[in-house]
């Protein structure tokens, strides 16, 4: 299968954190994102399987990316904001099937 022109990848921090993880995504590639607010909610079985205490208030971070640098953008904010990081986050990327602009 042939790779992805693009892929989104999305990374949840806690609060405080998205400018170190932007920061490193720009430094493997990535052109810029979008920072959001959002709420985390787990049940106690998920804070004890990842050995963590999950923290209400969190920035999620988009980044639209190119397929040939998804892997350097995940490894990159991994390395400043993983699991065993005070920023407690976790990344994942998706596949963009499409991507189309809008005029006005």
């Amino acid at each position: 299968m042939a790779e992805n022109m693009f892929e989104l990848v999305v990374c949840i921090v806690n609060t405080g954190f998205s400018q170190i993880v932007m920061e490193a995504a720009r430094n493997a590639g990535a052109k810029g994102g979008t920072i959001l607010r959002a709420r985390g909610m787990a049940n106690p079985e998920a804070e004890e399987f990842f050995n963590i205490n999950i923290q209400t208030d969190k920035e999620m971070l988009i980044l639209l990316v190119p397929g040939s640098i998804k892997d350097a953008v995940l490894h990159a904010v991994y390395q400043v904001s993983g699991i065993g990081t005070e920023s407690a986050g976790i990344a994942f990327s998706l596949p963009v099937s499409r991507t189309t602009t809008i005029k006005e």
